[in-house]
């Protein structure tokens, strides 16, 4: 079922729709409807925090035109999104910030001094939201992981057919990996490779 019509498509002079049930999953707190582009970037953002574990480590990625420009993790929200930024400064303005746990007072402070199209996040502290809702053309977006099929197929179109594919959820074992280099890589590297 469509559940919206989007003002345009990728570009001005297309027209698009939204079908299914995308608005159950996400939910929008503030700011003006989900353009396609931002339809589609918060798949990307979506697709990537989920490979991360919130009750392990906080976790923010930075995205813009959908590619990740930067994820951190540490102790804290704050602290990764500033993982994050730091990866690159320059392309988190417009962008989106994703985390895995609550967007709170201290996060929203320091993404306020920069021009940021969409936040997402499982949850959002009553003062982050009341910080955050002074800029209007913010979108501020809930997200509901547990209504997240991961298992779904994914899907693209392609000339005359569709590609189909199950989902990629193989994580690469670094006890079972063997080191082929002369150096054999040191804590941080390994930590750095895992995360990566």
């Amino acid at each position: 079922e469509r559940s919206a019509l989007l003002r345009y498509g990728e570009n001005p002079h297309q027209r698009a729709a939204l079908y299914g049930g995308f608005l159950d999953v996400v939910e929008g707190l503030h700011g003006k409807e989900l353009s396609f582009n931002n339809v589609v970037d918060v798949q990307a953002a979506l697709a990537l925090i989920l490979d991360f574990d919130a009750t392990a480590s906080a976790t923010a990625a930075i995205l813009k035109h959908n590619t990740p420009c930067g994820a951190g993790s540490a102790a804290s929200p704050l602290e990764a999104y500033r993982r994050a930024f730091a990866t690159d400064r320059e392309s988190p303005f417009g962008g989106i910030i994703v985390v895995n746990r609550s967007f709170d007072l201290d996060l929203a402070r320091e993404v306020d001094e920069i021009f940021t199209e969409v936040l997402v996040a499982p949850e959002f502290t009553a003062d982050a939201l009341e910080l955050l809702r002074k800029k209007k053309n913010r979108r501020l977006l809930r997200y509901r992981p547990q209504r997240i099929e991961r298992a779904q197929l994914d899907w693209r179109r392609v000339y005359g057919g569709v590609l189909v594919q199950e989902p990629d959820f193989a994580a690469d074992d670094l006890e079972h990996a063997r080191v082929v280099t002369k150096r054999t890589p040191g804590e941080d590297e390994r930590a750095a490779l895992a995360f990566a």
